[in-house]
């Protein structure tokens, strides 16, 4: 018999496949930043809810992808599927560069380390960096054509914002079910003690960087199609901030609290639309609460279950 998580996911994945039936452009494109946002928001959880490190600097990896994609599309004319690989490879080989002197930093110092890449990478996309990235105003014209398909039009870009989260949840799925996922547990309970059975802690922290700046790269490139264009203000300490703030509520290592932690930000706000610029405030208030009624989040993960060859009686 499947349980209750199982019907709520299947539930939830059957709602966002048969959206498009609802046929309101605005609402898709709602649903779609939902998608998007999700994606980014699970692969801070990767190292912030799993290997128990501070990140407040996940923008940079999100607005790396998308950077990269409109570059190579609007300045060196690329098909933007072109842009797939590098999208997830730089973000990972920048993440590994950049977190593995300050992995083995604790708390605060690390939060301070991550603010300071995302302020880095915030300026230089304003200073137009190279000549490439546009300065304040960033760059317009991505053009998502395709074989003569436009990726960019509400229905195709809403089912690829919701494959890559079906993906994204597909590679959750499996790291909490292997040998990593277990070694990352185990280092984010206590690092000293994983050591001591063997377990590389430093280098499964870089691992976990490197994995979230992957992903997080990934939903830059739907985003940057999206939009058909990149800024700044997008990928700011800010936007870090939110989604930093999304795992803290919802729940570390809890896919459910993520999803609604992300719905909460991103889409009550439009339910409530004359209220909408008052998010931040509603958001904020929530953290509050969250943190005084359900300091774990909305939807704790669970551990410790026993397996039920242990807990059933023998016949």
């Amino acid at each position: 018999m499947m349980n209750r998580a199982k019907i709520g996911y299947i539930i939830l994945f059957t709602c966002l496949a048969l959206f498009p039936l609802v046929d309101n452009p605005r609402w898709l494109t709602v649903i779609t930043t939902f998608c998007i946002y999700s994606v980014v928001a699970l692969s801070v959880d990767i190292v912030l809810g799993r290997a128990g490190m501070f990140d407040m600097g996940h923008a940079l990896f999100f607005g790396l992808g998308a950077y990269i994609t409109a570059i190579l599309n609007v300045h060196f004319g690329y098909n933007v599927l072109v842009a797939i690989p590098f999208v997830i490879i730089i973000p990972a080989i920048i993440a590994i560069v950049i977190s593995s002197p300050i992995v083995h930093l604790r708390g605060d110092y690390l939060l301070v380390a991550t603010v300071g890449m995302n302020i880095v990478f915030e300026q230089a996309l304003k200073n137009n960096l190279f000549g490439l990235t546009g300065g304040p105003n960033g760059i317009f014209g991505v053009n998502a054509e395709v074989f003569g398909f436009f990726l960019d039009e509400p229905l195709p870009i809403y089912y690829i914002a919701f494959a890559l989260l079906l993906f994204t949840l597909l590679i959750i799925r499996n790291l909490e079910k292997s040998k990593v996922g277990r070694a990352l547990h185990y280092v984010q309970e206590d690092s000293l003690a994983s050591e001591s059975i063997g377990i590389n802690a430093r280098f499964y922290r870089v691992f976990a960087f490197s994995l979230g700046a992957a992903i997080a790269g990934l939903a830059g490139f739907v985003f940057s199609i999206q939009y058909a264009a990149v800024s700044p203000e997008a990928f700011n300490f800010m936007t870090s901030v939110i989604f930093f703030a999304i795992v803290l509520v919802g729940g570390k290592a809890s896919i459910p609290g993520i999803l609604a932690g992300t719905f909460i930000m991103f889409v009550l706000p439009e339910v409530f639309r004359e209220f909408a610029t008052a998010r931040y405030f509603v958001f904020g208030f929530a953290m509050i609460l969250s943190m005084i009624l359900r300091p774990e989040g909305m939807f704790p993960a669970k551990y410790g279950k026993l397996p039920k060859y242990v807990t059933e009686e023998k016949a």
